[in-house]
């Protein structure tokens, strides 16, 4: 196990004692802590933001981010130029993100996809069509 998010109420567990448990459980795996600031989190590409009686997520990116993915004129096979956009399509219609959110990921994604020379408009392509194959040029055969 990897990585691990426990939810839980601070009025009633202590953090200390959590950790206390889990390193009874096997002594010989290193755990650490994050605690949220400020209500919330970054775990895995999500910052989970607490609310009052609810939580809501968004994309979470490190700072050290780029926006390069393998520029379309690359002499990468296809298949390897669209990886790329078809994680981040994914990734924006897999999560329930708030309609803000969505668009703010949205953005993201077309000016990733302008800053390494791809037609926008490619995205319209990868929701369509998932099974289909790229001829290299921007479109779907």
């Amino acid at each position: 196990m990897d990585d691990l998010l426990i939810i839980y109420n601070e009025r009633k567990i202590d953090t200390e004692d959590l950790f206390y448990c889990f390193y009874n459980i096997t002594p010989k795996l290193n755990f650490t802590i994050e605690k949220e600031t400020r209500g919330s989190i970054n775990f895995l590409d999500l910052t989970i933001h607490r609310d009052v009686n609810r939580f809501s997520i968004d994309i979470y990116r490190k700072p050290t981010f780029t926006d390069s993915i393998i520029p379309i004129d690359s002499c990468h096979p296809t298949e390897h130029n669209y990886a790329a956009i078809r994680y981040l399509h994914n990734r924006l219609n897999s999560y329930q993100l708030s309609h803000e959110k969505r668009e703010k990921e949205s953005k993201i994604i077309q000016d990733i996809l302008h800053n390494n020379r791809y037609n926008t408009s490619v995205l319209k392509s990868v929701s369509s069509s998932k099974k289909q194959k790229w001829n290299g040029e921007n479109t779907l055969v």
